[in-house]
């Protein structure tokens, strides 16, 4: 008998059955039937794994290696083709946030009906009514309809329903790309809450820190197997791995922060003001350093270092290059301390991202990638607009006198 929070998967498989072209009427249909075999898609294949009651597991791996098909197996939306997926008490799922929600109703007659659909009773979903409400930061919105919601406002009342769920399985698909950073501290918040309660979770991110900070295991999917099952650390560093020969991820766009082989790595990364101490408010035009230190396990040929600034909306700003042999590194070492330093920051207002990089000289292998490395807020220091601070010196210019006309 299976435990309320415990999990167990046994050579699970899930396989999909995928037509040549979309049928649109029901002749085509028949007729496709006839004339076309569909293709086997193998999402999963042999998946085995078991989840004690209160532990939270990490599931990472590339897009398309089957994260998102076991956590259906898991929450009971779709069964496997073979192998047994066995799940115990109930599960709260937040894979698609705001599904179940009607246009036309309002916010608080749509926590009623995902209520519902989630198995609750009308009387346990008016207790936590107030709370929901108030997590979402819908006050002021709750009895309009939802079809005049923004994005971020659907997700948010869709995560606070989710997360307000008796349940004792908690499935998480890249729930912190939800609404802004403070919404995600609380997010996150309540699911650490849930954690200490004994819940069982089982997360699903591309941000490996966030893997990291709650999970301590992860299994690792490739190709819908498992690649790896053990401490969330070592299943990381293999994940970057597989994104080594990858510049630029697809999975950039779904939460990946960092990645890389991890022949060497940039570590330490900080911003200094004038007087040495560590900022990340800066005045336009104030001195700014750059100081990170570059380190590898063995010692190898001196990796070129990029950097990248980008604006708040992604737009590069500067980049530049350079290769570590310059500043010091030979063949025998095996950690650096570098600096970067600006004189007069030709910044004018604005927030601001810096993305750091580490190849071997040639660029084409990448030991590291951090998309995410720092980020820093530049204000005024006097009447300067924009995004960049405009050097120059205004003179005034005498004008030489009209020329006089002659009359004819």
């Amino acid at each position: 008998m299976i435990r309320p929070g415990e999990i167990a998967s046994e050579h699970a498989s899930r396989h999909f059955k995928v037509y040549p072209r979309e049928a649109r009427r029901l002749k085509d249909v028949v007729v496709a039937r006839r004339r076309s075999r569909p293709a086997e898609v193998r999402a999963l294949s042999d998946v085995s794994f078991h989840v004690d009651p209160g532990s939270a597991i990490g599931l990472v791996g590339r897009n398309g290696s089957g994260k998102t098909t076991l956590l259906r197996l898991l929450s009971g939306i779709i069964k496997p083709t073979s192998g047994s997926v066995d799940v115990g008490g109930r599960v709260g799922s937040l894979l698609e946030l705001g599904a179940g929600f009607h246009p036309d109703l309002t916010g608080r007659e749509n926590v009623f009906l995902n209520g519902s659909i989630h198995g609750l009773k009308r009387a346990y979903v008016r207790e936590q009514l107030d709370e929901i409400v108030a997590f979402a930061g819908l006050e002021e919105f709750i009895d309009l309809p939802v079809r005049t919601y923004s994005s971020g406002m659907y997700m948010r009342l869709g995560f606070a329903i989710a997360a307000h769920i008796d349940a004792d399985i908690l499935l998480l698909d890249e729930v912190f790309a939800v609404g802004d950073e403070q919404f995600q501290r609380k997010c996150f918040g309540k699911i650490f809450e849930f954690k200490q309660g004994g819940g069982t979770i089982v997360f699903v991110s591309h941000d490996a820190a966030a893997v990291e900070r709650l999970c301590d295991r992860a299994v690792l999917l490739r190709a819908g197997r498992v690649e790896f099952d053990g401490p969330t650390h070592d299943a990381i560093v293999r994940y970057r791995q597989q994104l080594a020969g990858d510049l630029d991820p697809a999975e950039r766009g779904a939460g990946l922060k960092e990645w890389g082989s991890g022949d060497a790595r940039i570590e330490g990364v900080e911003l200094l003001g004038a007087d040495g101490g560590a900022r990340t408010q800066f005045l336009a035009g104030e001195p700014l350093t750059l100081r990170l230190r570059v380190a590898s396990p063995q010692a190898i040929a001196p990796p070129r270092l990029s950097l990248e600034l980008r604006d708040a909306s992604g737009l590069l700003v500067a980049g530049s290059g350079r290769s570590t042999g310059e500043l010091g590194w030979d063949r025998r070492t095996t950690e650096l301390a570098v600096r970067f330093e600006v004189e007069q920051l030709p910044l004018a207002d604005g927030r601001f991202q810096l993305r750091l990089g580490l190849t071997d000289e040639t660029g084409e292998r990448l030991y590291h990638w951090l998309d995410d490395a720092l980020a820093f807020v530049v204000y005024p220091s006097g009447e300067e607009r924009g995004v960049v601070r405009l050097e120059g010196r205004w003179t005034g210019e005498e004008i030489g006198a009209a020329t006089e006309r002659v009359a004819t």
